[in-house]
This record gives C-alpha cells, structure tokens and sequence, in this order.
C-alpha cells in the first residue's frame, strides 16, 4: 500500500519568527519532522541556535538553523529572510509567530509608546514579512504564510484591549494576503491559539488555572500546551490544506467553539 504525501515537507523551506521557545518552538520542531528545514529566529542568538541544536537532536540530522531577529525592525527582518535564502533556499513557508504586550491594564491607562509598540510588532512587522518572502513564492506558484493570533481577537478584555484589538488586525491582514496572493498560489491562514501555558502568557494561566478555568472553561477540561500547536502548523503548512486560505483556525480546547 503507498503512503499518503498529504503531510509531507520534504525538500520545503519554512521560515519562523518567535521561534525559541513556547508555541513557536513547538511548530518549528512539527515541520521538521515532516521533512522542512526550518530557520528559528527570536531576539536572542543563544536561545535560538539552542532550539536549532534542540530539533536536529530530534531529527537525526541538520534541519535547523539559527538567526537573530528583532521582529519590530524592519532592516532585521529582511536580514533574516536574507539569511534564510543563502543559508536554506527559496522560502517556502512563513510562520509569523513573533509578538509583544509591554501592557496589562486598562486601554485609559496605555501609555501611547506602549500601544505602538503592540500594533507595529503584532500587525505592520507581519505586513512587511509577509511581502519580503511572497516574492519566493510567487515565483514557485505556491507558498504557505501563517501568522499567529489569539482567541483574545473574538472577545473585548479589560486588561489586555490593545492586543486583542492587534490580534484581530492580524486577521484582517491574513484575510487581504490571502486575496491578494491567492491567484499566484499563495495561502494565507491565521492561528489562534487558546490560553496556552508559555512563558508569554505565565501572568494569565497560573491566576486562571488557580481558579479553575480549565474545568469550568473549556471542554477538554485543560490548559493548552505548547506541543498542541504542532499539528495546526504542519496542516496549514503542507498539501492537506491546499484549498483553504483567509481562514482563523483556532486551538483553543473548545473554548471558543461559538465565537
């Protein structure tokens, strides 16, 4: 009997920001173990050449590779995707996972550098790598982008108003990518993870595991983990989603079923 391609990387190229740790790290590891060779870029070098070493571990042999980026920058951001192309090849996938929330508060309490600080990181530094690799893409006649965003993008939040007000940009933006470079081949898709227990996210699971949010909350009756976003990146990345694009898929346990 012939094995099923429907999830296989082989030969593809993916770049991921926000890669280090956390959910980032957890898509980086899926792709390649589907067969991608992966570029794994954070703020810190150190943090990132030790998630590249982390996956070859796991993999058996060179699929990782290791590029310092601040995501807010858009001079740092075209130095990875060029690192990216000398180092691997033509990009074949985007995971835009970087993101920043310097602010836990009221919208009447955020100070302005605070709110351009989440709008630039969380939606124009997407805006722009997207565009830096469709180039490649487009000349493939194919190509996956996916960029992270949250359940917090379906609901108001009284602590936390401009990042969901970011995080629902973010699918306006994937939603215009994927009508702009539909005809070329090109999908766009966000991800929308639920309450995950990351290091980014410590503030809100530890006071709501504390109060019993899980089992009240939502119907798997437990907190993500990061390894949950594995399979969602591998899907949008390969053959099995070859006819969706503009589309949130959310990861959330069940939490936000009806949103």
């Amino acid at each position: 009997m012939e094995s099923s391609k429907l999830f296989d990387l082989t030969g593809k190229v993916a770049l991921l920001t926000g890669a280090s740790k956390g959910i980032g790290l957890a898509m980086a590891e899926g792709l390649a173990e589907h067969g991608c060779r992966v570029m794994v870029s954070s703020r810190k070098l150190e943090q990132c050449q030790v998630a590249a070493e982390q996956i070859n571990s796991r993999c058996g042999e060179k699929r990782a590779f290791a590029k310092d980026c601040n995501a807010s920058h858009k001079q740092d951001l075209q130095a990875l995707v060029d690192a990216t192309r000398k180092e691997i090849g033509p990009i074949d996938i985007l995971v835009a996972n970087a993101a920043s929330n310097p602010y836990y508060g009221p919208m009447s309490k955020l100070p302005d550098e605070a709110y351009d600080k989440i709008m630039s990181t969380n939606v124009k530094s997407n805006h722009w790598l997207a565009h830096m690799v469709s180039s490649d893409m487009i000349a493939k006649g194919s190509g996956s982008i996916m960029i992270t965003s949250s359940v917090g993008a379906f609901r108001s939040s009284a602590v936390l108003g401009t990042y969901v007000i970011s995080k629902l940009a973010v699918l306006g933006l994937v939603r215009n990518l994927a009508e702009e470079l539909g005809p070329s081949g090109i999908r766009a898709n966000a991800i929308c993870p639920g309450l995950i227990k990351t290091d980014f996210s410590k503030a809100l699971w530890e006071n709501a595991e504390s109060a019993g949010y899980a089992a009240s909350n939502i119907p798997l009756g437990r907190l993500g983990e990061s390894e949950d976003l594995k399979g969602a990146a591998v899907f949008l990345a390969s053959d099995a989603s070859q006819y969706i694009t503009g589309q949130a898929l959310t990861v959330c346990g069940g939490s936000s079923m009806w949103s």
